[in-house]
This record gives structure tokens, C-alpha cells and sequence, in this order.
């Protein structure tokens, strides 16, 4: 067991890693939904903008700048689409609102093609990151090391802000009722905006672990990784913040695995990387029917 472990110690390290990202991910997207019950279709979309950002600022700007910039650029964009697409629909049909999140989705997207003429762009080598390190005979990036402690330094950050703090606490009320937390004087619209302000903050750290490892940068880069988030707060739970987490870190890993399936079970080959996203799909849908709310997922009671 041990010696199977060291020889494909690699793909174990780089599951956990973009479980990881796709964790920071998907925490925006089960926030969202906990609290206006929404798909936030676009988040996949700020995630790339993120990258895109990173990319042109840093060629101008040291990185001491440039990554904080993105980070608080990237919040703006997610404060401004929440404020201009989201909340003039706030008393719309659900359909209405999904129909904007896809619109916006689009819009990201073709901005994006605007700018970089549907031309890759190389995502900077951030130093420290981009570092390489020996574990256990396995060579890989520091980035792959870094990710999983960042992940849960954030999701603890998280958890302590929302089970602590006053916000926290409107957010929880909201979640639960949102007709009674507005009757009680919680400022809705203020609850929402922090909501995608943080779902947005945690995008933009993602981006810049996940494109260290993934250095293109296209318009539709934020697409799989979103598509794959939103999985795994489906498969966790759509609306559990831990769901979410454990649900990205279990897909990450077999998604890897997947990959490096003819050296890790011993079949020839080399067609399994190419069924490595359908797999993540296919083990949705089998969790999905035999635990349709996912892994941390509570039964949604209609009220009469």
C-alpha cells in the first residue's frame, strides 16, 4: 500500500489541489443559493475575469500590487453584477433571475473575447507559487502545496464569520426565512451584497491557484471549473458551506485518479483523461439518486 502511494503520490497531490480550488469556487455558489436560492450561472465567468485581470495588470504593475488589485477588482465586479442584474429582480419569477444569471454569464464571456480577441493568454509566473518542490521523490508546485492550507485557513475564516459574527447571523436568518429575517429588520439587500462580495473574494483567490497550475487563460476557462464547483455543492449539498468543501476535494481526486488510471490500476491506455469531466458528471448524477440533497443537504419542507 505504501509503495502504491509513492508511485502515484503525484496524482493524489494535484487532486487535493484543485480540490481545493474548485472548493473556493463552489463555497460562492452554495452561498448565493442558501440565501436567494439562485444559480449564480456568471460566478464561473468572475473567476476567468479574475484570471484575465491578473494577466494585464501584472504586466504593468509588480505583483505586491497587481494581486491585491485583482482581488478587490474582482469583488467590485462581483458587487456590481449582483447589484445591477440580480437585485432589480429581487420580487421577479426564479425563472426571470436565472435567465439574467445566464445573460450576465454570456456577456463575461464576450467582454472577455472583446478584449483578448479570442487569443490565450499566459498567465505570470507568480515566484513562490509557481516554485517547484521534491515530496517524496514526486516533483510538483509549490501552488499544490499551498492550496489545501489556504483552502481550509478560508473556510475556517468563513465558518467563524458566519457562526460569530452579526452579519453571520443575518445571513443564517435569511437563509432560513427571508420574508420573517425582513420583517425583523435585517437589511436583505446589505446580506445579499456581502454574500457575493465574499463569493467573489474567494473566486479571485482560486484564480490565482488554479491558473499557477492551468497558465492559458481563455474567455471560457471559468466554464469547467465552474461547471465541476457546482457540482460539488450539488454533490455536498447545495447550500452547505462544508458540503461544498468536501464534495470539491472528493471530486478533485477522482478526477485525477481517473487520469492517471492506466498507471495507477495497471490498464493500458492512455483514453482516460478523456472521460476525466464526464466521470464527475456520471458520479453526480449516481449520488444524486440514491441521496438527492447531496451529502449535507437538508430536506427542503414547502410551507402551506
Amino acid at each position: 500500500m505504501a509503495d502504491f502511494f509513492h508511485q502515484n503520490l503525484s496524482y493524489f497531490l494535484s487532486g487535493i489541489s484543485v480540490g481545493g480550488q474548485y472548493a473556493l469556487i463552489a463555497i460562492g455558489y452554495t452561498m448565493v443559493y442558501g440565501i436567494l436560492r439562485l444559480i449564480n450561472f456568471a460566478h464561473g465567468d468572475v473567476f476567468m475575469c479574475a484570471g484575465l485581470m491578473m494577466v494585464y495588470l501584472s504586466a504593468s504593475l509588480p505583483f505586491a500590487v497587481s494581486i491585491p488589485l485583482v482581488i478587490v477588482l474582482t469583488i467590485l465586479l462581483g458587487f456590481l453584477i449582483e447589484r445591477v442584474a440580480y437585485r432589480p429582480l429581487r420580487s421577479a419569477p426564479r425563472m426571470s433571475v436565472m435567465i439574467s444569471a445566464i445573460g450576465v454569464s454570456y456577456l463575461l464571456q464576450n467582454a472577455a473575447l472583446y478584449f483578448t480577441g479570442g487569443l490565450a493568454k499566459v498567465y505570470p509566473e507568480i515566484g513562490f507559487l509557481a516554485r517547484s518542490v521534491d515530496i517524496w521523490g514526486s516533483t510538483t508546485r509549490m501552488v499544490t502545496i499551498v492550496t489545501p492550507f489556504v483552502t481550509i485557513a478560508l473556510v475556517f475564516l468563513l465558518t467563524f464569520l458566519i457562526k460569530h459574527t452579526k452579519i453571520g447571523m443575518a445571513m443564517r436568518a435569511v437563509s432560513r426565512d427571508f420574508e420573517t429575517s425582513q420583517l425583523m429588520g435585517i437589511k436583505i439587500n446589505r446580506v445579499i451584497s456581502i454574500t457575493f462580495i465574499i463569493g467573489s473574494l474567494l473566486a479571485a483567490v482560486a484564480s490565482l491557484l488554479y491558473f499557477t497550475n492551468y497558465a492559458s487563460v481563455t474567455p471560457t476557462s471559468g466554464s469547467m471549473p465552474g461547471l465541476k464547483a457546482f457540482v460539488a455543492a450539488v454533490f455536498g449539498g447545495i447550500g452547505s458551506i462544508p458540503g461544498a468543501v468536501i464534495g470539491a476535494f472528493i471530486i478533485g481526486i477522482c478526477e485525477n485518479i481517473i487520469k492517471g488510471g492506466a498507471s495507477i490500476f495497471g490498464i493500458p491506455g492512455s483514453g482516460w483523461t478523456t472521460f476525466s469531466d464526464a466521470f464527475t458528471f456520471a458520479f453526480l448524477i449516481v449520488v444524486l439518486v440514491v441521496k438527492p440533497t447531496g451529502l449535507f443537504g437538508e430536506k427542503s419542507v414547502d410551507k402551506v
